[in-house]
């Protein structure tokens, strides 16, 4: 029979199996913890062999080795770190002799979050979104996310560490391209990505930019807590009745177009933070920044037209950016 024993909320121990029953021993304060238990009965019937993953962590667990995600930890080589991410420290690794990025996260707290990044990640595949690689979940409940490395790290970094005198307006443009075209290709899917932004978008050794920061990715149907939006990217339906659709994320693909052309410049310059939302909601437009094409402006400002109905879906907005490339029109 297995014997578990609950420990205020969290802590669930599970017991070897035993040929009788045996009553659970009272635990002391300094002594709530699995590891304990691994070492010393301490009062058990005997030593546990491992502490009981949390149920979502198992279930998480046998769904990824079952869609084939899961990968072999002994093979993944954690390296350096690079900074963090919305779930927890992002490192470099190496898979295989691939170099990856790896997020990771060891506390059960936002575990259920990353596990739902990760689920969002296996149902897509485009050139211009960051593709996962796999998933380890570990008996210990460690999490890892494993996918391509991005060589020149957030979009917004790479526009303010390089400037004008780097970057040029073709370079600009194509990089709005590949943000839209990977929009688009979720909004076939009927995927709402509501944090999009250039910090969540990376850029390869190719200079080909992707999105990435999948954490609050949802299906369009989804509903969404608005608590941690971030609110000069966000549309004022989705900020004010939680309204969440592409044509929110086509509104904040305005405001990345406009970081792109001010060079990683944060939105709504010189106007205070809580003035913004009312100031958008009468009608303000942010000027273009310096240096911006007029037809590349145009398309800013219909993605923040105040009706979402009225606003271009992905696909118009790519057909727009490529006969603005293809008439040189962005010089």
């Amino acid at each position: 029979m297995e014997l578990t024993s609950t420990l205020g909320s969290n802590l669930t121990l599970s017991l070897l199996s035993l040929s009788s029953p045996c009553p659970l021993p009272v635990l002391s304060l300094s002594s709530l913890c699995p590891q304990h238990y691994t070492k010393d009965a301490d009062g058990l019937c005997t030593k546990l062999i491992k502490p009981k993953l949390e149920e979502g962590t198992v279930a998480a667990q046998d769904e990824f080795s079952r869609s084939g995600w899961a990968l072999n930890r002994k093979e993944l080589n954690i390296q350096q770190s690079i900074g963090k991410g919305e779930f927890g420290d992002v490192k470099v690794g190496d898979y295989r002799g691939t170099k990856v990025a790896v997020k990771c996260i060891k506390h059960d707290a936002t575990a259920q979050a990353f596990i739902a990044e990760a689920s969002v990640m296996t149902q897509l595949r485009h050139n211009n979104l960051v593709q996962l690689i796999g998933v380890i979940v570990e008996e210990t409940g460690s999490l890892f996310i494993v996918s391509e490395y991005m060589a020149k790290g957030s979009l917004v970094d790479y526009l303010r560490s390089r400037g004008r005198t780097v970057i040029f307006g073709d370079c600009l443009l194509k990089f709005s391209l590949d943000v839209c075209e990977a929009m688009e290709y979720l909004e076939a899917n009927n995927f709402v990505h509501r944090d999009l932004a250039a910090r969540n978008v990376l850029v390869s050794d190719e200079n080909i930019a992707k999105v990435s920061d999948f954490g609050l990715t949802k299906e369009a149907s989804s509903n969404q807590d608005t608590a941690k939006l971030p609110i000069k990217w966000t549309s004022p339906e989705a900020l004010r009745e939680k309204k969440f659709s592409t044509k929110s994320d086509v509104w904040s693909y305005g405001i990345l177009l406009w970081e792109i052309y001010s060079f990683g410049r944060v939105p709504y310059p010189r106007i205070p933070l809580k003035e913004v939302v009312p100031r958008v909601e009468k009608g303000y437009k942010m000027d273009a920044p310096d240096g911006c094409p007029e037809v590349v402006y145009e398309v800013m400002k219909q993605c923040w037209t105040l009706d979402p109905l009225v606003r271009p879906r992905f696909r118009v907005l790519r057909e727009k950016l490529h006969h603005i490339l293809a008439k040189e029109l962005y010089l």
